[in-house]
């Protein structure tokens, strides 16, 4: 009797790995061919043609040119403008000059970006005074706000009636 009840024989270590195995083979195949993808600024270049490039004794002879004009895509700062304002909600041309005032010295250059972080220990009203301060950005300053996508936050600070305001410009 002892022979017939055999105890099942123990499985090959490791088979029960196969699978994971191949999920990461897969993951790194995707990884390779997403990689082996071509850079798309580069092709729109090529398919408008070849750019004439002056010969070395053509340079030597002329004047330095002006700056390359970039191409591609535009960029996006890492580094924030902070603004700060002050004051009552319902006095929306005060808060819109009070933001005209603070972007002078970034006139003419256009915003990608902003979040506007309204302070109250009330998550909804400092939302709320946020959401006030983002829609007069286009007020403000038309030609630095156009297209700009806004986000209004709150901050916890004790200070009711004043917001910040992070601007992320596009580079160039």
């Amino acid at each position: 009797m002892r022979g017939r009840f055999r105890t099942a024989r123990p499985r090959a270590r490791g088979v029960h790995l196969a699978g994971w195995l191949f999920a990461d083979m897969l993951l790194v195949l995707a990884l390779v061919a997403m990689g082996d993808q071509g850079d798309p600024v580069a092709a729109e270049r090529a398919a408008a043609g070849p750019s004439a490039t002056p010969s070395a004794s053509a340079t030597a002879d002329s004047t330095p040119s002006a700056a390359p004009t970039p191409t591609g895509p535009r960029g996006v700062e890492h580094d924030p403008v902070t603004v700060d304002v002050s004051g009552d909600g319902s006095d929306t041309a005060g808060l819109a000059a009070q933001v005209r005032a603070a972007t002078e010295r970034y006139a003419g250059r256009q915003a990608a970006v902003v979040l506007t972080f309204g302070s109250n220990r009330d998550p909804g009203v400092g939302q709320a005074y946020a959401h006030t301060v983002n829609g007069l950005l286009a007020q403000a300053r038309p030609e630095m706000f156009r297209g700009t996508t806004t986000r209004d936050f709150i901050s916890l600070a004790d200070n009711p009636r004043h917001a910040s305001l992070e601007i992320y410009f596009y580079t160039g």
